[in-house]
C-alpha cells in the first residue's frame, strides 16, 4: 500500500507527522486528569521514538506542562486572544511612534 510505501522511504517525516496529529487528541479531553496521563504518555512514546525535533518538543511539553493543563482547569472558556490582540497594538503604536519628538 502506499502507507507502507511511505513508512518504508520516508519514515522520519511519517512517525513526525503522526506523533503530531496525535498530540491533536490531547485538546479533546474532558478532563485535567485524562489530559495530563496522555501528556504524559504521548511524552513518553515521542522522546524514545529517537528523532531529535519532536523530542525536543516532548521535552518541552514535559517541562511545561501545567501551563498546558491551566487549559482544561479553566474549563476552556478562557482564550489568550484578548491579551495577544493587545500586545499587538502596544507594539503598532510603539512602531509608529518611532522618530517622533516632542
Amino acid at each position: 500500500s502506499k502507507l507502507a510505501e511511505l513508512l518504508k522511504n520516508n519514515s522520519r517525516t511519517v512517525k513526525s507527522y503522526l506523533l503530531k496529529e496525535e498530540f491533536q487528541l490531547f485538546w479533546t479531553h474532558a478532563s485535567p486528569y485524562w489530559a495530563e496521563l496522555f501528556l504524559d504518555d504521548w511524552c513518553a512514546k515521542t522522546i524514545r521514538s529517537r528523532i531529535e525535533p519532536m523530542k525536543k518538543v516532548a521535552r518541552m511539553s514535559r517541562n511545561h506542562r501545567h501551563l498546558l493543563l491551566n487549559w482544561f482547569w479553566a474549563e476552556k472558556r478562557f482564550s489568550s486572544g484578548i491579551v495577544e490582540g493587545f500586545n499587538n497594538k502596544v507594539k503598532l503604536t510603539t512602531r509608529k511612534a518611532y522618530g517622533f519628538r516632542t
